[in-house]
């Protein structure tokens, strides 16, 4: 997939783009890697793809390549900007840039909107063309300082499932494991497990090195990919929240002491959910913490 637009290391020197710790920057300059992220992403096809922190735009280049109907560009730092534009001139119509921070906005709803703009066009396609329903989904290589802030606000957000149909996006090789843990990974299960295993289906794909980024950062990085759930284990999710906090919170405490601060006799909550006392919140799977906070709410 190629564009026929300058190497990203000539952009970067071009618009003096050095990466800005403080914004938790790492750039991919590695087509090939960008590449491969956007085919995990795929098929693109009419797919609206919202990219949290784009910076000098090698995935997003890569995003367009791949077909997406439309990508929607969230960038905090300014001097990125005039990068984007030359994409952007270079996709015509299909590349929104936004300038802001991701945390403040609501992704869902700019994704709906594009979304709908799209199934109106669809709409008006001269009857007999080939065409499929509009869809939106997220692909980025997060800023670390607000990968995981950003993951657990799009999780708990409401109604779900949201608009979006797949989230593929890059941690720390740390976080991933934290997001596809389970009580068989007592050390990296927690609370960012428990609602990842709650709403979506979550899996690694691939690892990319230190060495493919500029600064090579001092963990490997890995693409997680986390497909929602139509249908989550039903239980409200504010409770879910405060169960997780106080279990993992003393996560080396059982659960008849590390419940203590819920407001409720944890022999009552763990009798309605069918667990042993001497339980600890690393042996809970997403199904008993659905079913404590349950018990709560019922409390």
């Amino acid at each position: 997939m190629t564009d026929a637009l300058p190497p990203l290391r000539d952009v970067v020197a071009r618009y003096g783009l050095d990466a800005k710790k403080t914004l938790g920057q790492n750039f991919l300059f590695d087509l090939n890697l960008t590449g491969k992220i956007a085919r995990a992403a795929g098929p693109l096809e009419g797919v609206t793809v919202v990219e949290i922190g784009p910076g000098p735009g090698g995935l997003t280049r890569a995003l367009l390549a791949a077909g997406a109907a439309k990508v929607i560009a969230i960038e905090r730092d300014a001097r990125c900007l005039p990068a984007l534009a030359d994409i952007a001139a270079h996709y015509p119509g299909r590349l929104e840039v936004i300038e802001g921070d991701a945390l403040e906005m609501d992704v869902a709803a700019l994704a709906r909107d594009r979304t709908a703009s799209l199934q109106a066009r669809e709409q008006c396609a001269p009857e007999g063309s080939q065409s499929t329903p509009p869809r939106a989904r997220i692909c980025a290589n997060l800023p670390y300082n607000i990968a995981t802030p950003l993951l657990a606000r799009w999780l708990e957000a409401e109604p779900w499932p949201s608009v979006f149909d797949r989230y593929v996006l890059m941690f720390q090789r740390e976080v991933a494991e934290r997001i596809v843990a389970t009580p068989a990974q007592r050390a990296d299960y927690g609370r960012l497990g428990v609602l990842c295993g709650w709403r979506t289906k979550a899996r690694i794909l691939f690892d990319i090195p230190p060495a493919a980024f500029s600064p090579p950062p001092k963990v490997v990085s890995s693409v997680v990919e986390l497909v929602p759930k139509p249908a989550p284990l039903p239980c409200d999710r504010k409770q879910l929240a405060r169960v997780t906090a106080a279990a993992f919170g003393q996560r080396r405490k059982m659960l008849r002491q590390s419940l203590k601060g819920l407001g409720a006799e944890p022999a009552a909550l763990l009798a309605a959910a069918g667990i042993e006392e001497t339980r600890r919140a690393e042996e809970v799977d997403v199904a008993g913490f659905v079913a404590l906070a349950r018990a709560l709410e019922g409390h």
